[in-house]
């Protein structure tokens, strides 16, 4: 959880409340953290962490799409800001597809 905070420290964000989702809870077995956060403004931030060792590509973004669809189902409220945290190689068709839909992307 401090690694994830000072990421978004260096990167101007900054949330007042963060706490971990459980992905058993959405039905998922993906090797991914998964984050909800509340900003200053008070709107809804989910942070999706990714410490894969493969290239990230389309399918995997659009399986995290998925995913994050889930999440407001199970939350029962929309993400104004949704972000991925990824350490691996992002392949530039994921990553057009992902900002082509207001992700913000932070590589590490």
């Amino acid at each position: 959880m401090k690694n994830l905070v000072d990421i978004l420290s260096a990167n101007n964000i900054i949330l007042k409340k963060i706490k971990k989702i459980d992905l058993v809870n959405l039905g998922s077995r993906q090797k991914i953290d998964l984050f909800s956060g509340v900003d200053e403004a008070k709107y809804y931030t989910a942070i999706f962490l990714v410490k894969n060792k493969s290239r990230f590509v389309k399918s995997s973004a659009i399986k995290l799409m998925e995913l994050e669809k889930r999440l407001e189902i199970y939350v029962n409220h929309a993400y104004k800001n949704r972000l991925l945290v990824i350490t691996s190689p992002l392949c530039s068709k994921a990553k057009f597809f992902l900002k082509e839909d207001k992700w913000k992307i932070i590589e590490v």
